[in-house]
């Protein structure tokens, strides 16, 4: 978990996955819509490689690149146990608005 946040943190590498979601590209189709070298590019995808979040294909001299699910699944399942800590505490404040509400109302008709 540790290092997907890590590779996730930089800036360009989380354009490249916001940019993968929507399909494989090529370091060069990356590269050019994030406006970035190739070398740089490279270097970000090595890190998301490296973490386990992206795999490569390499087809003639083209690198095709694409996200992996399994540790987006991963990073889901951890967060839904957050998911429910957060709902609750959300349940309670609106059942807490809810009583402020009907007070208030009940002391207007006073």
């Amino acid at each position: 978990m540790k290092t997907t946040l890590n590779a996730l943190a930089e800036p360009n590498r989380l354009h490249i996955v916001e940019l993968l979601r929507d399909g494989p590209l090529t370091v060069g189709e990356i590269a050019d819509r994030l406006g970035l070298n190739q070398p740089q590019a490279s270097k970000h995808l090595r890190v998301l490689s490296n973490a386990g979040l992206v795999e490569v294909n390499a087809i003639a001299n083209r690198r095709i690149y694409k996200l992996r699910a399994e540790p987006f699944k991963e990073f889901d399942s951890w967060l839904e146990s957050y998911r429910h800590i957060w709902n609750e505490r959300f349940d309670r404040l609106d059942d807490y608005l809810q009583d402020l509400q009907r007070k208030d109302v009940n002391h207007d008709d006073k």
